[in-house]
């Protein structure tokens, strides 16, 4: 591949936008790449156009640099497609947190499953498919690198509905957990080795060394000495699973049962409620910033991000081969669990794309977690696949936190509720208030 063209679908996203770019112009293969940006939002676009200058010069980098309303447009001779997109923003996901507030159910995230998770994909659905569409007509050798939430539902959703082969999902859990385990048992992160896997946001540290001797004994007798740690969601599981979970606490919580319901464990575990309502809030003050510093000229942050999507385009384009962790369609690589499904493995990367690692069979009692995740992942997908809207209301009675807090009544009037709420971003079939 000679100068690779790299289109973001999002880059109204600005600060993950720019993270990403120091990370590419980092690579001196790709200092000189074309960076194609392409948002619906006209103020955001040009924020974004601005940054990218802003960045390539600080770092030395001479990309060619395009901005792009038309995604079409941005697509053509597109060899990397990675898209950040976040269908209705803040907005939609207020109303993801507050309709199910008021029937008492609790969320902290609501990005992947349960409500927030269930209509957050349902409304992205559409652009998916019109997007997997103009990929396979216009770029159909590019890779998808795919960023936006809910990640397996979505990469589901991509392989079923629009047939695209090249499509990887990224979420960079994994590694900020080593990062974070490997300074608490005080073994520099470099020299840790690791394997972790199941489904994205539970997936779960298979194995744990330094220099071939295990590591998590080591973990043990610091939980078992520091009573804050184990007022941690993913503590907490881990001793009781034996295995640690890859994502934090408030993600962790709203996949299971056990939590969210109880005051007691809110108090105990710390657990912030509506937490992702405040990150909603700092991007928007983020952007606002940076918006304004380069208004006036004022510097911005160029800090690197250590992000998969920029290690698998230089890995692709120079041939580098490292491993990173990827949500791929299963299709036999984590045995117990659905090969319909997608899970979260270590990929082989370098210039022949992209390989995912078989696993062979989690222990049972991690795989019983993951397919019931997995099972409200694919009655999601179903819903649109088949447009039946009675799915939706099958998902939300098996997801594990809602089931906990709400009767079937009320979990199908409140899915109603959320369809009212969300019908201009969903396909019209699943438009249907059914009630109870």
């Amino acid at each position: 591949m000679s100068i690779p063209k790299i289109t973001f679908i999002g880059a109204g996203s600005v600060v993950f936008t720019q993270g990403l770019l120091a990370d590419l112009f980092a690579f001196d293969e790709l200092k000189t790449a074309h960076i194609a940006l392409h948002d619906i939002d006209s103020e955001r676009l040009s924020t974004a156009h601005a940054a990218a200058h802003l960045i390539a010069d600080e770092l030395g980098a001479r990309p060619e640099i395009s901005s792009h309303p038309d995604r079409r447009e941005a697509l053509a001779g597109a060899d990397f497609v990675i898209n950040m997109v976040q269908i209705g923003m803040g907005e939609a996901t207020r109303v993801d947190f507050e309709i199910p507030a008021r029937y008492g159910l609790r969320q902290t995230i609501g990005d992947t499953l349960g409500i927030g998770g269930i209509f957050r994909a349902l409304r992205t659905f559409p652009f998916l498919k019109e997007l997997g569409q103009d990929i396979a007509e216009i770029c159909p050798d590019a890779w998808l690198l795919n960023y936006t939430n809910p990640m397996a539902m979505n990469v589901q959703y991509l392989s079923r509905a629009t047939g695209l082969t090249k499509v990887v999902g990224l979420c960079h859990s994994v590694y900020w957990t080593m990062r974070g385990l490997a300074d608490l048992v005080k073994v520099p992160y470099e020299e840790v080795t690791y394997q972790a896997a199941g489904v994205n946001h539970q997936a779960w540290l298979l194995r744990f060394e330094h220099q071939g001797s295990d590591l998590y004994p080591r973990l043990d007798a610091l939980i078992a000495g520091d009573e804050q740690l184990r007022r941690r969601v993913r503590v907490d599981m881990y001793r009781r699973l034996g295995y640690y979970p890859t994502e934090t606490s408030e993600h962790s919580s709203e996949y299971v049962p056990w939590y969210l319901h109880h005051d007691s464990e809110i108090d105990r575990l710390r657990l912030p409620i509506g937490e992702y309502l405040r990150t909603v809030r700092e991007n928007v003050d983020a952007y606002e910033r940076t918006r304004e510093a380069l208004a006036c000229g004022a510097p911005i942050e160029v800090e690197g991000t250590m992000e998969y999507a920029p290690q698998i385009i230089h890995s692709i384009v120079s041939g580098t081969p490292r491993t990173v962790y990827g949500n791929v369609p299963n299709r036999g690589l984590i045995q117990n669990l659905s090969p319909d499904g997608v899970v979260e493995v270590p990929c082989l990367v370098d210039s022949s794309g992209i390989q995912p690692t078989r696993i062979g069979a989690l222990p049972p009692q991690l795989a019983a977690l993951n397919r019931t995740y997995l099972s409200a992942n694919d009655l999601v997908v179903r819903a649109a696949m088949e447009d039946e809207p009675r799915h939706i209301r099958h998902a939300a009675m098996i997801d594990p936190a809602t089931a906990a807090a709400l009767t079937v009544e009320q979990i199908w009037r409140l899915c109603d509720d959320m369809v009212q709420a969300h019908s201009a971003s969903l396909q019209p079939g699943l438009r249907t208030v059914i009630g109870s």
